[in-house]
């Protein structure tokens, strides 16, 4: 069900010069995982259990809603390109909408993505719910 919608980026300036366009401030762009976050938690090293994982109703039910936004929907996961065609062919199957695949995240969580756009992480506990806010306490670079 990889559908590409069209994606409409803003280009910007800086002191005249030109820089990375951005997407518009109502359109997200989410990184979603797969193992263990829209299905059974699987390790690379067990491929044949990919193409059989029970999916989560709820997460399905999210995606869809997200894509049908507008959202971009990306799969990051630590999959391995040897794991590609079994992947897309799943989430097919499954019925999730999405614009791009990456493989190859690196394992073991306690992630610290540094980049030069805004980023916010959400931990995914076992049930796709409605996003809320909550304050958190977060560390950024001194200045």
């Amino acid at each position: 069900m990889k559908v590409k919608k069209d994606i409409q980026l803003q280009n910007k300036e800086v002191s005249g010069n030109a820089i990375s366009p951005v997407l518009s401030e109502d359109q997200k762009n989410y990184l979603i995982d797969i193992d263990g976050t829209v299905c059974d938690d699987i390790p690379n090293e067990e491929p044949e259990r990919m193409a059989t994982a029970d999916h989560f109703p709820d997460a399905l039910q999210t995606i869809i809603s997200w894509y049908e936004q507008g959202h971009i929907i990306t799969f990051f996961t630590s999959r391995t390109e040897d794991h590609r065609e079994v992947t897309e062919k799943w989430l097919d199957e499954k019925g999730f909408p999405y614009h791009g695949l990456l493989m190859g995240k690196p394992r073991g969580g306690n992630y610290h993505w540094i980049d030069n756009h805004l980023v916010k992480a959400t931990r995914y506990e076992g049930k796709f719910t409605e996003l809320v806010k909550r304050d958190v306490t977060i560390q950024v670079f001194e200045k």
